[in-house]
């Protein structure tokens, strides 16, 4: 349980001020004047919770679910708007926890993270929010109102805590007595490395292996499709609703591109699909699904029917670590930025980059003649202070971060109950 903040660190705070007092207001105009001035800092309280979880060792974006790491960010944003009208409105105001916060709680036991790590970053969120009310204490005269603050803080937490392991136990005992949930965890514990063992009668390990997931209403239904269409052997699993893990076995590699061919014929509506490459054995078997994780950070972004992590590895791989995606997109797009031909700067290397770096074809891309690309790409090579050539990677990837739009998490759905 995170530690109470100390009268020394409110003193602290309260002294940085000089000692003034205002006029006395009631606790409850202070209360509502706190939270207000903390919600102006949602977002860097946000972000400032997701800092801390990776300072603690716990980082959800990394070697967890893309729908647990995508999960997480909500839950964040759910529970830092709670905090803050629990700061406001005191105890007797709290209820249910937030709905993204459950629905984070039912992930976690399904895709084995321990209630430890659960409860441990319950309290890290807790302890950084009490940060930001030391941050905004302006008075002396408020001391009173801020032990309050602190002691319903500590409540919430209380409350929270007891919560969220509620209803992770329960959703480990759901587990424990439906079979689907129990050949989930036999796939959980071989993808963590775990001895070798059957998990699905008919599927051998010992073969070659196409990892898949499936998101929609219908995924179960279109992979099982999709199985019979390329009359290959199926093994899934549904770590949650509208969401399939699955793998097409067979003694023959599986090209993407016969599933592509068979996907195009069924035509499913509301799936989307990522997909690993196709690989042998039981390592294999692991690696194509660590492929298909990452290609859905990209599939969450930017839904279409089907996506490759062939054609998106280095845009996923980035996806993993927000400030370094943040860092790229300053680096190589940012100097464009500022200048009234900006968008037309983007637009050419778009062009540039998608033709090859062929001037000519870009140009007919873009219906200019060949020198204005030529003058155009004079001109970005000397805000990058490099050449496009050089860091002709990067561009590429800095550009399809710029496409996808927000680099964090997309929101987490609700709990399924």
């Amino acid at each position: 349980m995170a530690q109470r903040v100390t009268a020394h660190r409110v003193t602290k705070s309260v002294s940085a001020h000089g000692g003034q007092h205002a006029d006395v207001v009631s606790p409850e105009s202070a209360r509502a004047g706190l939270a207000a001035r903390l919600r102006t800092r949602r977002s860097e309280i946000e972000e400032a919770v997701l800092a801390r979880f990776r300072e603690i060792g716990f980082d959800p974006a990394t070697g967890e679910d893309a729908r647990y790491v995508a999960g997480s960010r909500a839950a964040v944003a759910e529970s830092v708007d709670y905090g803050l009208g629990a700061i406001e409105r005191g105890q007797e105001w709290f209820g249910s926890i937030p709905p993204a916060a459950v629905a984070q709680a039912y992930r976690a036991a399904r895709n084995g993270v321990s209630l430890d790590k659960v409860l441990l970053r319950t309290s890290a969120a807790h302890t950084v929010l009490e940060d930001f009310v030391v941050q905004e204490v302006d008075f002396a005269s408020q001391r009173v109102v801020l032990r309050g603050v602190f002691g319903t803080l500590g409540a919430l937490l209380d409350h929270f805590i007891a919560m969220m392991a509620h209803e992770y136990r329960r959703e480990l005992e759901r587990a424990a007595r439906l079979p689907e949930l129990r050949r989930l965890e036999r796939v959980r514990r071989l993808l963590a490395g775990g001895e070798l063992d059957a998990v699905e009668p008919g599927y051998e390990l010992d073969a070659w292996h196409l990892g898949v997931i499936a998101v929609g209403t219908k995924a179960g239904a279109t992979l099982r499709a999709l199985a019979t269409g390329l009359g290959r052997p199926l093994l899934s699993v549904s770590p949650e609703e509208g969401t399939v893990w699955a793998w097409f076995g067979g003694r023959r590699p599986l090209a993407v591109a016969g599933v592509e061919r068979v996907l195009s014929a069924q035509r499913p509506n509301g799936v989307s699909l990522s997909v690993g490459v196709c690989g042998e054995g039981i390592d294999g078997w692991r690696v194509t699904h660590r492929q298909a994780q990452a290609a859905m950070l990209v599939a969450m972004r930017r839904p279409q029917r089907l996506t490759r992590y062939a054609d998106v590895a280095l845009l996923a791989a980035v996806l993993r670590d927000p400030e370094l995606a943040s860092s790229l997109m300053a680096i190589y797009l940012s100097p464009l930025n500022g200048h009234k031909d900006g968008t037309v700067s983007r637009d050419t290397l778009r062009a540039y980059l998608a033709a090859g770096c062929r001037a000519a074809s870009a140009a007919g891309a873009l219906k200019v003649d060949r020198h204005t690309v030529e003058r155009r790409l004079t001109a970005i090579e000397s805000r990058l202070g490099r050449s496009v050539h050089v860091c002709r990677a990067e561009l590429e990837v800095a550009l399809r971060l710029e496409e996808l739009g927000e680099l964090g998490s997309p929101p987490g759905d609700s709990p399924r109950r």
